[in-house]
């Protein structure tokens, strides 16, 4: 369970990150609110997730997940450039990830 939450945190992470680009450095009310619930939401969910899963492993699955889909939101929705490079990058993020679980950290 806890690594559902911490994938949905970091899922709300994106969501954040977003919503601060489109609130037009809070100018903006609804993305500013959008911001505000992601933010909270998604560090509620990190805090709660870290009593089982261990820092090292949870953090760097929350920042994972929130970089990488955030990338790819911005890359599909809203004209960020698009490269071999940053998809490549975009793998190797996740593939971290992924080794930094497997390689027993997460124990």
């Amino acid at each position: 369970m806890a690594w559902l939450v911490l994938i949905g945190s970091g899922f709300l992470e994106a969501g954040w990150a977003v919503s601060l680009k489109l609130s037009n450095g809070f100018t903006r009310l609804v993305p500013s609110v959008v911001f505000a619930v992601c933010a909270l939401a998604s560090l509620a969910g990190l805090a709660w997730a870290m009593k089982q899963i261990p820092v090292g492993p949870a953090y760097a699955a929350w920042t994972g997940i929130g970089a990488s889909v955030t990338a790819a939101i911005g890359m599909v929705f809203l004209g960020d450039g698009v490269s071999v490079l940053k998809l490549v990058s975009l793998v190797l993020i996740v593939a971290g990830v992924i080794g930094l679980n497997l390689s027993g950290a997460g124990h």
